[in-house]
């Protein structure tokens, strides 16, 4: 899936789409395959061991409504005091250890240099 292949973000799209995408925790799966090139089982382990869920838990569309909403980490139904945009990234940039180049950009330009949410 590099910047030559022309089915690369297709294949991922459809992956996410499989999963629930962010109803479930399809994006956050994602993320870890795109960002950090990782297959689907590695990705889906690593992001079960950091909710502390198992890999099955991650298709649960009501578990992980709940858990996307204790971790603040964005969710689809729009809710008062739950985080959306950039804000649900820096949270999920943050809970999988990623880069994600929107947050760093967002720090950059505001001179954060790092930022923690969770205690």
């Amino acid at each position: 899936m590099g910047v030559g292949d022309p089915l690369g973000m297709h294949a991922a799209h459809a992956v996410i789409s499989g999963m629930g995408g962010i109803r479930t925790a399809g994006d956050l799966v994602a993320r870890l395959q795109l960002n950090r090139g990782m297959r689907i089982e590695a990705a889906k382990n690593y992001v079960a061991d950091k909710l502390g869920v198992s890999a099955a838990d991650l298709a649960d569309t009501v578990l992980m409504n709940e858990i996307r909403e204790d971790l603040d980490i964005g969710r689809v139904n729009e809710t008062p005091a739950v985080a959306k945009g950039i804000d649900a990234k820096f949270r999920i940039a943050e809970l999988l250890d990623l880069e994600i180049n929107c947050v760093n950009m967002f720090k950059d330009r505001v001179g954060i240099s790092s930022y923690k949410s969770f205690n």
